[in-house]
């Protein structure tokens, strides 16, 4: 089924995303982590679908989208960048396997955050925060998403990891073996990995590779 949603506001996060709150169809059902396909609904764009992630509960009232844009690229999200408060979304049934299993490490690239900032405000909803740690890797700081949100619910669980840039603040590394290995003791966990798909794929290779047992990898789907 598809919804015809109201954008109700816009909000700027980093220097290319952008937060999205939409209004919420009756008895729209989905778990935290997962996506939906999201189209424009304009001459052009009705066809044109491309998935996102529902950063919101399943308990508020409207949905919310964490977006990133490419003005660049003269494709769906440069169309969203254009967008005000009043225009149009249409909205699909929720789909993905991103879900939350059990406690355990989430490793995040870049937009790859936005399924785990669901289930991390679920978890604090439940007091079940505290056996939760995050790896969460971006090119630079500007490019953090939602670092305060992240670093109040996860405090010293969470580490911010920088590829490109030197600071005092973060770790600057990249989400090799080597570092995954010196990062990794336990292996009787689960590990949720959530990025750009090559690095997805890469990281599932590396935990295999450490011993971690495929039951316990939950990668992103999208």
């Amino acid at each position: 089924m598809t919804y015809k949603l109201e954008i109700l506001s816009i909000k700027i996060l980093t220097h290319n995303v952008k937060r999205f709150r939409i209004s919420k169809p009756n008895n729209y059902n989905f778990l935290p982590g997962q996506a939906t396909n999201i189209a424009i609904n304009k001459p052009g764009w009705r066809d044109k679908k491309r998935p996102f992630t529902i950063t919101s509960l399943p308990g508020d009232d409207s949905l919310e989208l964490i977006i990133k844009i490419y003005p660049e690229h003269n494709g769906v999200t440069k169309a969203i960048n254009d967008l005000k408060t009043g225009d149009q979304l249409l909205l699909e049934e929720s789909w993905g396997k991103l879900t939350y299993k059990g406690p355990g490490l989430f490793i995040a690239g870049g937009t790859g955050i936005t399924p785990f900032i669901a289930i991390f405000r679920m978890l604090e909803q439940q007091n079940e925060l505290e056996k939760i740690k995050l790896l969460y890797a971006n090119k630079t700081s500007q490019d953090i998403i939602l670092e305060d949100e992240l670093s109040i619910l996860l405090e010293e669980r969470v580490q911010f990891i920088l590829t490109k840039e030197d600071s005092s603040k973060y770790k600057k590394a990249y989400l090799d073996l080597d570092f995954l290995r010196h990062k990794i003791q336990n292996k009787q966990q689960y590990f949720y990995v959530c990025g750009p798909a090559g690095m997805t794929k890469q990281i599932g290779l590396y935990l295999k590779t450490m011993g971690v047992e495929e039951r316990f990898i939950i990668l992103d789907d999208q």
